[in-house]
């Protein structure tokens, strides 16, 4: 696996497990994801998927293409807005991800 792949695999990982702890803490689901939070994964895996600037990854808030769709984009900004302070339970996920 590639460095990009590595980078990839562990973005995924982090858009998921923050939008878990969303969905279970709005939500109040316990075995996966509600169709909602499962229909933003799926976007937001997708736009990993097909990222332009692939190659030269940065975080998609820091990023200057913007491909998420308006509504899209403030959804999962709702997401990371309540997950960002509770990803302390995960500490070396938050380490990474700021450190992206």
């Amino acid at each position: 696996m590639t460095d990009v792949e590595k980078g990839i695999a562990r973005e995924k990982e982090t858009v998921e497990t923050m939008i878990g702890m969303y969905c279970r803490g709005n939500h109040g689901s316990k075995d996966g994801l509600c169709p909602g939070c499962a229909e933003l994964r799926d976007y937001a895996f997708a736009r990993i998927d097909r990222c332009p600037i692939r190659e030269h990854k940065v975080k998609c808030a820091k990023c200057e293409v913007h491909c998420y769709s308006p509504e899209m984009r403030e959804r999962i900004r709702t997401v990371m807005r309540y997950s960002g302070p509770r990803m302390m339970l995960h500490p070396v996920m938050a380490f990474r991800h700021m450190m992206s």
